[in-house]
């Protein structure tokens, strides 16, 4: 019964031979589901930047690594501090502490805290090692994180003021970066660091 339904099956006209011609031109004779979603792949280049171009060192702070380790230790020990507080209190409580116990621990956490946010502060804005790019038109300051890592921070050449425009002198122990926009501080130590390029630095 099936082949003689074949046989009698009429051929298939004008309207069905246009749509088979129109798949092959439009879809190269593979199936148009199949192609949705396939265009080309978006580039994941990234755009040409101050992290693409090449810097030379002008100036490095060898010490840089121990304040690095000294700001973790710093974390550390604040943490700690803070963490014994609560043991405090529960002794307090069942009456195993005095409480002038629990106020000296309170003051210790304190006084940690405090010294953990001026520490952060200062040591995020020491510079390590200074460079600037062969058209000597950006500066990239290597300077420690709040977790004492190392960070990156780019900064147009243009944007930082000379140093003769700077109230500190080079004599000092820390000399400030400073910026006409005002972004961002840095400080840098001409006493124990070493200026390997001085064309360059100045």
């Amino acid at each position: 019964m099936a082949a003689f339904l074949r046989a009698v099956a009429p051929p298939p006209g004008p309207a069905a031979w246009g749509r088979r011609l129109h798949r092959l031109c439009c879809c190269g004779g593979q199936d148009p589901r199949r192609r949705v979603g396939s265009g080309p792949a978006p580039s994941r280049e990234k755009p040409p930047g101050p992290e693409t171009e090449k810097f030379q060192m002008v100036y490095r702070f060898d010490a840089i690594k121990a304040f690095g380790y000294l700001s973790r230790l710093k974390v550390a020990q604040t943490a700690l501090t803070v963490a014994a507080l609560p043991p405090g209190l529960y002794c307090y409580s069942q009456g195993l502490m005095p409480v002038s116990s629990l106020c000296l621990a309170g003051g210790v956490a304190g006084f940690a805290l405090a010294m953990l946010c001026w520490m952060s502060h200062f040591f995020r804005r020491l510079v390590g090692i200074l460079y600037v790019n062969e058209a000597g038109t950006m500066l990239r300051v290597a300077h420690p994180t709040f977790w004492g890592r190392r960070q990156d921070t780019y900064c147009p050449v243009a944007d930082v003021i000379p140093m003769k425009e700077s109230p500190d002198w080079p004599q000092e122990l820390f000399v400030r970066i400073q910026q006409y926009s005002g972004k961002q501080t840095f400080y840098l130590t001409l006493r124990y660091g070493r200026v390997l390029d001085q064309e360059r630095f100045t």
